[in-house]
């Protein structure tokens, strides 16, 4: 559950989501997303306002992946990615192309989009969740802990897989995560949440330099292990 809230993402930027479990990160992705609708208040999405009418049409300028990846395990990797785009019935070279391109991107050789989901590894079953977020060429991307369940291994190397990735996409992202260090090396932004509320937005530095209150500083200091450091 979320506490009044007034909050701006900018576009083209990488905005992290961090606190403790029920803070209200995921739920906040729900709400852009139009998978939860605000009990008061708006959501806009690039001035326009999200609305029952309107959720399906701005849904496809997001992107949205999940902790599991959420792929269907009756359908090929390619299947998963290209899915929403022969609903919409893109033509079918662009669909080629399109998946090619993400394939590329990902670093993901062309026989894994013929595998199922149960045949991949959790990492290649992550960048194919990327994939299927990013085939219709979303301007923003939402990612709720995309690497909260992999092993420490695989996710160090998609972190460094993502911070490629949104450089070289230039997109809105936000994404939740729970490790401090991730926030600090995936995103320009990141905003401190707890009990529904964000207390404190800024870059890293900023936050550990001049934490807004007594919650901030200490939510920092207990995650202190592996932070870059910063001479004062």
């Amino acid at each position: 559950m979320l506490a009044p809230t007034d909050f701006a993402f900018p576009a083209r930027t990488t905005t992290a989501l961090i606190g403790p479990s029920g803070c209200g990160k995921s739920t906040l992705l729900r709400l852009i997303v139009g998978l939860v609708r605000p009990s008061s208040g708006r959501v806009l999405i690039d001035g326009e306002a999200l609305s029952p009418g309107n959720v399906n049409r701005l849904r496809h300028g997001m992107g949205y992946v999940i902790q599991e990846g959420g792929l269907f395990p009756h359908l090929t990797a390619r299947d998963n990615v290209t899915l929403l785009a022969r609903h919409l019935k893109r033509p079918a070279q662009w669909i080629a192309e399109r998946a090619d391109v993400l394939a590329d991107l990902m670093r993901l050789p062309q026989a894994t989009l013929a595998r199922f989901p149960h045949d991949l590894s959790g990492g290649q079953r992550q960048r194919v969740s990327l994939m299927r977020a990013l085939m219709l060429d979303p301007s923003i991307l939402l990612l709720d802990e995309p690497l909260g369940a992999l092993d420490p291994i695989t996710r160090y190397e998609l972190q460094e897989e993502l911070a490629r990735i949104f450089s070289r996409l230039d997109k809105t992202v936000i994404f939740v995560t729970h490790d401090m260090v991730e926030a600090a090396h995936l995103a320009s932004r990141i905003a401190i949440m707890r009990s529904g509320r964000i207390l404190q937005c800024g870059s890293f530095e900023e936050l550990l330099r001049r934490p807004a209150e007594d919650y901030v500083r200490d939510f920092i200091g207990a995650q202190r292990r592996g932070f870059p450091v910063i001479a004062p």
